[in-house]
């Protein structure tokens, strides 16, 4: 009866130590997907814009949220001092130091599928398209504000494809969201050039 009870010991230590190697070499393999499916709690980041000219003014803070990693992105925050009417937003593909070199660290659209430039709603889009924002004249003295309020369900705070550390980038000009015709439109949407940036950055839950 005691070897029996040794063997059944034994066999039940040997598949345990069997699965945590195999978990093991799946985390060392793909950390990205093991985290995102275990993780359960939200994630946060925020992103503050600074402008193109030479003061490098901060014009707005960004927040994101993320309840879990098959929820949708939510951006939220004001933008001031745009000129009045719609601008670009974009996610760019990397992070940017300041923003007195234009914003161009920022580098071109973040596109890891390769699709060309199109809507927010697009079936096939760069990660990194999130059409438009409306700068509207809020006095007489021409000061403007951008009330941001995004839902996307392409972005994500975690994994391979997390937008975490790269830019947001605002332009000068309206997204043609791809319908211009022409190269431009299909890489750029033909937003111009770019007048404020910032790099998302995690954070924790923001108080209530």
């Amino acid at each position: 009866m005691s070897k029996t009870f040794a063997y059944v010991v034994a066999a039940v230590v040997c598949i345990g130590i069997g699965a945590l190697v195999a978990g093991l070499c799946v985390y060392y393999a793909h950390p990205d997907l093991m985290t995102s499916q275990q993780s359960s709690e939200s994630r946060y980041a925020r992103c503050v814009l600074r402008d193109t000219l030479v003061d490098g003014r901060d014009i707005g803070t960004l927040t994101l949220e993320q309840l879990r990693p098959t929820s949708p992105v939510l951006i939220n925050g004001v933008i001031y001092g745009l000129t009045e009417g719609l601008h670009g937003f974009h996610v760019h593909q990397w992070g940017v130091d300041g923003s007195e070199n234009n914003c161009t660290d920022a580098g071109g659209h973040y596109n890891p599928m390769g699709y060309n430039h199109s809507a927010p709603n697009a079936t096939k889009r760069h990660v990194g398209d999130l059409g438009n924002v409306r700068s509207v004249r809020l006095d007489a003295f021409g000061r403007t504000a951008t009330n941001t309020s995004i839902v996307d369900n392409v972005l994500s705070l975690w994994g391979q494809y997390s937008i975490v550390g790269r830019a947001i980038v605002v332009h000068a000009g309206e997204d043609d969201l791809g319908l211009g015709n022409n190269d431009g439109s299909l890489k750029t949407g033909n937003a111009g050039g770019r007048v404020a940036c910032c790099t998302i950055y995690h954070t924790s839950k923001p108080a209530n």
